[in-house]
């Protein structure tokens, strides 16, 4: 898998894998939440912590396009124990379905895909 993302790692976690999910509004969120999270990592933009508050307890990881470890989706992240990477900028943004690895262990969060 070669780097595809990097940005600001929320705590330090191992990596983990998962299919990604592109989440663009509340409906996706609720068609997640009947089909099941386990094992996705959800891209999201510029989203609140409510936005994904049903699915926490089950995602593999979240990547935030906008934002830093101190916004809301990042500190409710840090407290539920999902691997998170804010502000992250693709080199090559991963199509939906596509097998990803987040990997917080570093000093930067990385994406691999």
């Amino acid at each position: 898998m070669n780097e595809i993302g990097r940005g600001q790692k929320v705590f330090d976690v191992a990596p983990v894998s998962g299919e990604i999910r592109h989440l663009e509004g509340s409906g996706e969120v609720l068609d997640l939440l009947d089909e099941g999270a386990a094992g996705i990592i959800v891209v999201v933009r510029d989203a609140g912590a409510t936005f994904l508050a049903p699915l926490y307890h089950d995602l593999a990881g979240v990547i935030c396009t906008a934002g830093t470890m101190r916004s809301h989706i990042g500190i409710v992240t840090r407290e539920f124990g999902v691997p998170c990477i804010m502000g992250c900028e693709f080199s090559r943004l991963p199509e939906h379905g596509a097998t990803v690895e987040l990997d917080c262990s570093g000093v930067e969060g990385i994406v691999r895909g």
